[in-house]
C-alpha cells in the first residue's frame, strides 16, 4: 500500500536532481576587508558615509566568514545543503579592479570549492553582487562602457582559477538593483541619484554579462551560465484602467527593462517610450552581442509581488508602488503577513514569475536563486524558534512545486540567507537567515527554519498547498 492509499500527507514531491541550497555575498558575510591584499569597495566607502547605513554599521566583521570558513562548511553538511550559491569579492581578486591579481585573495576562493565538493556541496558562484572596486567607480564605475571589458577581463580570471571544479557561474546579481536603489535613488552604493547614469549603468550590465559568459566559456567549456534578476509579479491597486496602466508600465520598469535583452536579446519598445531621452544611445555591435546572448539558466530573485496605482506626479513613470508606503516592520494587515522588512509573504508570487517565463519566455531553465524572509528571531536557551519562517518555506516551496508540476522547467532553489547577516543599509537590524550569528562571538545557531529545511532536502518534499 502507497503512503497516498494509506492517506498520509505526502506532500508535494521534487525530481532527484532538483537542486537545493542557500545563497549568501561575499560582502555581507566575508568580513576581513583589508585581509591578503584585498582593495577597497564601494560597499566600504559607502558605509563611511553618514547617515548611509542605519546604526552606523557596516561588513568590516559580519559572520567573519572569511576566518570561519571551515566551520562554515560544516554547517552546510550538517543540514544537508546540495549547492551553496555564494559570491567573489571582485576587489579581493583585483584590487584595483583590473591589472594585477591578487592570489592570495583568488587562493580563498580556491580553498572553499575544494571544501564543498569535499563535503558533497555544489559550488555555485556568483561573479559580483556589489561589492565593485572602489577605483573602478572612480573612472564611472558601471555607468562607464569599459566596465564590461574590465567584467569580462575579471570572469576570466575567476573561471581559469576555478572552472575545473564549478559548474554554475551566475554573472551578475540583481543589475536593476544596483543600478536603481544604487544609481536612481542612491540608497546603496554608490549612492548616486542620476537618472542618465541608473539607465546607463542597466544597458552596461547587461553588455558585461554577455562578454563575461563568453569568458568564462572559453576557460570553462563545460560551466553554465546565468544571469540573476530581481523579479516580482505586479498587480494592480485596483481595476480602475488607470491602475492597469500603471501595473503595466511597473511590470514594464522593474521587470520587463531585464528580461527582453536578457531572454529575447532586444529592449522592448515600451522600455524605450518610458525611459525617453535617459534611454542610453546603443551601439550595433551591442545589439549583435546581446541576440547572440549565451544563457544557460535565469535566476530569479523573487520574494514578494508589488501592487501598482497611478502616480501623476512621478514624471516619465506616472506609476507608484505599494512598497514605497509598506513600512520595514513586522505586522498583519487584512490577513496578509508583512515581513520585518516590509514585504508582504505572497507564495503565489513564485509561481506567477515562473509560468510568465515559461508562456512569454520560452520556459528557460530558471533556478530561484534567491527567496527568503526576515522576522524578529532571538535565541532563548540556545534555541532560535522561527515557526514563521517554517511556514514561508513551506509556502513558498509547495509553490514552486506546483509550477513544476504545470511545465515549468525548474531547477532549483535557494534560500536566502544561509546566515543572518549585513543586510546592506538596514546594517543587521534585519534576519533572514537559516542560522542565528552572535554578531559579537561569531557563534553559529542552526535555527528552527534551518532544521525544517534540512529535513525538506532529505526528503525532497514538502507539505502544504502553498496558496496565499
Amino acid at each position: 500500500m502507497s503512503e497516498a492509499d494509506a492517506g498520509v500527507d505526502i506532500g508535494r514531491r521534487f525530481p532527484p536532481d532538483f537542486l537545493f541550497g542557500a545563497s549568501t555575498s561575499a560582502y555581507q558575510i566575508e568580513g576581513s576587508p583589508q585581509a591578503d591584499g584585498k582593495g577597497e569597495s564601494i560597499w566600504d566607502r559607502f558605509c563611511r558615509k553618514k547617515g548611509a547605513i542605519a546604526k552606523g554599521e557596516s561588513g568590516e566583521k559580519a559572520c567573519d566568514h572569511y576566518k570561519l570558513w571551515k566551520d562554515d562548511v560544516g554547517l552546510m553538511r550538517e543540514l544537508g545543503l546540495e549547492s551553496y550559491r555564494f559570491s567573489v569579492s571582485w576587489p579581493r581578486v583585483q584590487a584595483q579592479g583590473a591589472g594585477e591579481v591578487n592570489f592570495q585573495g583568488l587562493a580563498f576562493y580556491d580553498r572553499l570549492v575544494d571544501a564543498l565538493l569535499e563535503a558533497g556541496v555544489v559550488p555555485f558562484l556568483t561573479l559580483y553582487h556589489w561589492d565593485l572596486p572602489q577605483t573602478l567607480q572612480d573612472r564611472g564605475g558601471w555607468g562607464n562602457r569599459d566596465i564590461a571589458e574590465r567584467f569580462a577581463d575579471y570572469a576570466a580570471i575567476v573561471a581559469k582559477a576555478l572552472g575545473d571544479r564549478v559548474r554554475y557561474f551566475t554573472t551578475l546579481n540583481e543589475p536593476w538593483m544596483f543600478a536603481i536603489v544604487g544609481n536612481l535613488l542612491g540608497q546603496h552604493a554608490p549612492g548616486k541619484r542620476n537618472p542618465w547614469v541608473a539607465a546607463r549603468v542597466v544597458h552596461h550590465a547587461v553588455l558585461a554579462h554577455d562578454r563575461a559568459a563568453l569568458a568564462i566559456r572559453a576557460w570553462a567549456p563545460k560551466a553554465e551560465v546565468g544571469i540573476s534578476l530581481s523579479l516580482d509579479p505586479v498587480e494592480p491597486a485596483s481595476e480602475t484602467p488607470r491602475d492597469i496602466e500603471a501595473a503595466r508600465r511597473a511590470d514594464t520598469f522593474m521587470n520587463r527593462w531585464l528580461l527582453d535583452p536578457i531572454l529575447r536579446g532586444a529592449y522592448s519598445d515600451d522600455v524605450r517610450a518610458m525611459l525617453g531621452p535617459f534611454f542610453p544611445r546603443l551601439r550595433q555591435a551591442d545589439e549583435d552581442l546581446m541576440r547572440g546572448s549565451r544563457l544557460d539558466f535565469l535566476g530569479i530573485n523573487t520574494y514578494t509581488r508589488e501592487k501598482a496605482r497611478y502616480a501623476k506626479g512621478i514624471p516619465f513613470f506616472h506609476f507608484w508602488t505599494d512598497a514605497g508606503d509598506i513600512p520595514d516592520t513586522e505586522f498583519e494587515r487584512d490577513g496578509a503577513l508583512f515581513t520585518s522588512m516590509g514585504s508582504e509573504v505572497y507564495p503565489p508570487a513564485l509561481s506567477i514569475i515562473l509560468k510568465r517565463l515559461r508562456d512569454e519566455y520560452g520556459n528557460p531553465p530558471v533556478f530561484v536563486t534567491e527567496n527568503g524572509a526576515a522576522f524578529s528571531d532571538r535565541p532563548t536557551e540556545g534555541r532560535v524558534k522561527d515557526p514563521k519562517r517554517v511556514a514561508f518555506i513551506d509556502g513558498y516551496l509547495a509553490e514552486a512545486a506546483r509550477a513544476l508540476e504545470e511545465g515549468c522547467d525548474l531547477r532549483g532553489y535557494f534560500y536566502w540567507s544561509l546566515f543572518d547577516n549585513f543586510e546592506w543599509a538596514y546594517g543587521y537590524d534585519k534576519q533572514l537567515g537559516l542560522v542565528y550569528v552572535d554578531y559579537e562571538t561569531e557563534e553559529r545557531i542552526v535555527k528552527d527554519s534551518g532544521r525544517h529545511y534540512a529535513a525538506i532536502i532529505a526528503a525532497h518534499r514538502v507539505a502544504g498547498k502553498g496558496r496565499g
